[in-house]
């Protein structure tokens, strides 16, 4: 370590991710390590007093194989390595990505520069946290066969997972994990059949909410669903279909389509996504819709899951409700782990939109931009000169491949001159026919080609 940095630190004085210590105790060592890697990790200097003098150890490799020993003791083992300046030896602590550790003491964790040891409801907090104790897997001794539990809810799962009643209604919710031996139903349970999901658990409904403008100023509509989540859910995206708006499209003179200007596709994989990895633990908030003017808000409590930093997002996945994750899968609102995200995705960019957004903080947000309003005269004339322009844009479209054929190296003006139409024009043509995966441009704009995808 540099002379500076270490005297920087020295003057900063003991804190959340640096502790000083004169000399070398194994347990204290073990103590700090694991408070350090319950939290954010930090730095241990051996040879420095708690007010920040320097009094120097002795370092050598005994030493250094001793604090090593301490660290492979810690329940699991802590991960460190070694700095220096002088006569002081610095123990960097990583933050562990197995949490809670644990040494002979307890269990720790740091609170500003002190290393505070865990009550019991502590620890069970943490463990919650953590995702050790799972929410999904928890018993809940309140809810019953007579007090709560919804035979139709039960009937409408086993038809959407085409179960058959070959065996007692118990021993099918046993083999879906949901009911133990003794006969207590887990939390999973709870959400997919109780009658009233308010009365067990409050965090678990989905609210809903339209506003004027751009802000959460003024509320047009609001609901909140409070039944089963397979019901929730299904009410959810009722409301976002409800107030949304639709695209009336004839393509090939078949028959009029209704699309929804944001893919359902898209809003059903955000959803369940809410549905399938909020965290449950937290009680103080519920999975939240937005429907502003310019935009789509769904968000539920409990940001990314610990396992995962925000840079792995999208290519690491981790569910922070196992069970709930392969009942939801049964009734096919998901595959696999993970794949609703890319998705979404696809269904945006099928759709010619702008992929949706993704914010994690304590809560763990997807963004969807609405396309711009268009104007009532706008509407008026696409209206009016919807099917001439279809039937225009597909003899261009194909004028344009036929040209492509005979010249892939063809620029954007030479193809103007051709069709006597502006650039504009047939840039605009090109992009139809890039989103329908017909062409595709290989290298850069100038110097590059097109090519006919057949």
């Amino acid at each position: 370590m540099k002379r500076e940095e270490f005297e920087f630190l020295l003057q900063q004085g003991e804190g959340l991710k640096l502790e000083f210590k004169e000399n070398f105790d194994p347990k204290n060592i073990a103590k700090e390590m694991v408070a350090f890697a319950n939290t954010e990790g930090g730095r241990i200097f051996i040879g420095v007093t708690d007010d920040g003098k320097v009094k120097g150890i002795s370092i050598s490799n005994k030493l250094k194989a001793e604090i090593m020993d301490v660290a492979r003791n810690c329940d699991p083992q802590v991960y460190i390595d070694f700095d220096q300046y002088e006569n002081v030896l610095i123990v960097n602590v990583e933050e562990g990505f197995n949490k809670p550790y644990r040494c002979s003491q307890g269990f720790f964790i740091r609170q500003s520069s002190v290393s505070q040891k865990l009550s019991t409801d502590e620890i069970r907090d943490f463990f919650n946290k953590e995702g050790k104790i799972l929410f999904d897997e928890a018993i809940n001794r309140d809810f019953t066969f007579q007090n709560g539990f919804s035979k139709e809810k039960f009937e409408n799962f086993l038809k959407r997972a085409k179960i058959s009643r070959l065996i007692s209604d118990e021993d099918i919710l046993k083999n879906l994990g949901v009911l133990t031996e003794n006969g207590y139903f887990k939390n999973a349970g709870v959400l997919l059949f109780c009658d009233n999901i308010e009365r067990f658990f409050r965090q678990a409904i989905i609210t809903c909410v339209m506003y004027k403008g751009e802000t959460k100023y003024k509320i047009i509509d609001r609901k909140d669903f409070t039944s089963d989540i397979l019901t929730n859910y299904e009410n959810a995206i009722g409301f976002l279909v409800r107030n949304l708006r639709l695209e009336y499209k004839i393509e090939d003179a078949g028959p009029r389509k209704e699309i929804l200007e944001i893919p359902e596709e898209a809003l059903r994989e955000a959803v369940v996504n809410a549905i399938a990895h909020r965290d449950y633990n937290e009680k103080g908030a519920n999975i939240q819709i937005d429907i502003f003017d310019d935009r789509v808000e769904i968000s539920n409590p409990g940001g990314l899951v610990p396992a995962i930093k925000p840079h792995e997002f999208g290519k690491k996945s981790v569910s922070r409700n196992p069970l709930l994750f392969s009942l939801l899968k049964s009734v096919e609102l998901v595959e696999k782990i993970g794949s609703g995200i890319e998705r979404m995705k696809n269904a945006m960019k099928e759709a010619g939109l702008p992929e949706p957004e993704f914010e994690f903080t304590s809560f763990f947000t997807i963004r969807f931009k609405r396309p711009v309003l268009m104007s009532t005269e706008q509407k008026t004339v696409e209206k009016t000169t919807q099917k001439t322009t279809q039937k225009t844009t597909q003899k261009t479209t194909q004028k344009i491949i036929e040209l492509i054929k005979e010249n892939p190296f063809i620029t954007r003006k030479e193809l103007a001159e051709k069709l006597n139409m502006s650039e504009e024009g047939v840039k605009y043509h090109l992009k139809i026919l890039k989103e329908k995966n017909k062409i595709k441009r290989i290298g850069p704009d100038k110097g590059g080609h097109w090519e006919v995808v057949e």
